[in-house]
């Protein structure tokens, strides 16, 4: 039902559309894509997929779109062929006046973003309500034919390309071994479940050198005896405030939370809330900024693939870390050593503490999109809202970046010195990608 109720949206967007050739304002309103792309949010939160490989499907989807209507106007905008790892050559269209570029790229975004890492068909009937959608508009037979046939060639050519980043061969890898190490993670209450994606650092990156690149320095040192140690400080920081959280603290923790797949305990009844997670919260945030901005077409799909790109190699990278240091999250320590019945805010996720990959995801995204929208650049994020949570308005890209940071240390996930490095770390990897990457010719 959600496709449908997806597609009555765009329908309502486009209302006044009554004319036999209006499905020019169908397609070529960035909406349309924004639409398309919170119905892929969906799609992977409705999938249970971790955020690490959300990661991955946003990525691939995005520059499908982005190929597409670069490729449809070539004289302003540049492939990434040639510019991404092992990313060597993109179809080009051979009819060029019956493609409506913009469907085309909608239709090469759907494509990818279901056949990456989802079972096929998932969003078949999203692009089946589309597809009758512009018909009914008066988009010509032979130009829906032509537009879907272009995008289907971009991806399968950029599907074939994502088969060779290593993704498969992770999936029977060795997993984590806990041990018992003092400082060491080991899993945490509820789910206590395995480690997620501990060799995600041989993902091939896309535009970083390696996953290694930008490797952090060593952390504080496990120390929980001396009271004036920087481990002891930073361990006692987040107990205390964790123990003294104020409204609008917890509204920020909240708001940032992004876990896909939260358990809930009541008594001896379990069950699962969802929500969109970290790379979907800034797919979505994207969006907003494009319709705040009032960009047009390309100018969304440039974002999207920049943003998405940012949040790839952002992860890649944290993930070297996280795996590189091992290291234990506060709940551990807090409930072994100081109070055994101390809980954060929200769910510890199931992976080691340093670096925050949420800081550095975010950092690196603000920096994509501060390469297209300009810094400064005030917008408010209702992301949240159709999860009950109210809306938060930012002076800019980099000021929803720091907010995050200090989030995940109100939650009690993190330690704020691995929120302040992973930021750090995060700008590092988002510069990296917007100086390396040539979109706009």
């Amino acid at each position: 039902m959600k496709h449908i109720l997806s597609i009555a949206f765009a329908v309502f967007i486009f209302a006044a559309c009554n004319n036999a050739s209006d499905y020019k304002q169908i397609t070529h309103n960035p909406d349309l894509y924004a639409n398309t792309v919170h119905e892929l949010n969906q799609v992977v939160m409705g999938n249970n997929f971790s955020p690490i490989v959300a990661s991955r499907n946003y990525a691939y989807a995005a520059i499908a779109g982005y190929e597409v209507t670069a490729a449809g106007n070539p004289t302003k905008y540049q492939s990434l062929a040639g510019q991404l790892k092992g990313l060597t050559e993109v179809p080009k269209p051979e009819d060029t006046v019956n493609i409506d570029f913009p469907y085309a790229s909608i239709v090469a975004l759907s494509m990818v973003g279901q056949a990456v890492t989802f079972p096929e068909g998932s969003m078949k009937e999203y692009t089946d309500s589309l597809h009758n959608l512009v018909k009914a508009h008066g988009m010509p037979s032979k130009m829906i034919e032509a537009s879907e046939a272009y995008a289907k060639k971009v991806g399968t050519a950029i599907i074939a390309w994502s088969k060779k980043d290593n993704y498969a061969q992770t999936r029977s890898a060795e997993k984590y071994t806990v041990k018992d190490i003092p400082g060491r993670w080991v899993p945490t209450p509820p789910m206590y479940a395995s480690a997620a994606e501990p060799h995600w650092k041989e993902i091939r990156t896309m535009v970083l050198d390696s996953a290694s690149q930008f490797r952090p320095k060593t952390p504080p040192t496990f120390n929980i005896t001396d009271k004036n140690s920087e481990y002891y400080i930073n361990v006692m920081m987040v107990k205390n405030a964790g123990d003294s959280l104020t409204d609008e603290q917890k509204h920020i923790a909240n708001f940032w939370d992004d876990n896909p797949f939260k358990i809930n305990v009541n008594g001896h009844a379990m069950f699962s809330t969802k929500k969109f997670s970290p790379p979907g919260h800034w797919m979505s945030v994207v969006g907003i900024a494009n319709k705040t901005a009032k960009g047009d077409f390309e100018t969304s799909t440039t974002a999207y693939a920049k943003t998405a790109i940012a949040l790839f190699d952002a992860f890649i990278h944290c993930w070297d870390a996280k795996y590189e240091y091992n290291t234990v999250r506060p709940e551990t320590v807090i409930n072994k050593y100081i109070d055994p019945n101390w809980r954060p805010l929200l769910q510890t996720p199931a992976f080691p503490e340093y670096t925050c990959g949420h800081s550095t995801i975010s950092s690196s995204a603000a920096e994509a999109l501060t390469s297209v929208y300009g810094d400064n650049f005030a917008y408010t994020d209702s992301t949240e809202l159709e999860f009950g949570i109210a809306n938060r308005s930012f002076k800019s890209f980099r000021n929803a970046a720091d907010e995050n940071n200090w989030a995940r240390f109100y939650g009690g996930l993190h330690f704020h010195n691995s929120c302040i490095v992973s930021t750090e770390q995060g700008k590092k990897v988002g510069s990296w990608v917007v100086d390396h990457l040539k979109m706009k010719k």
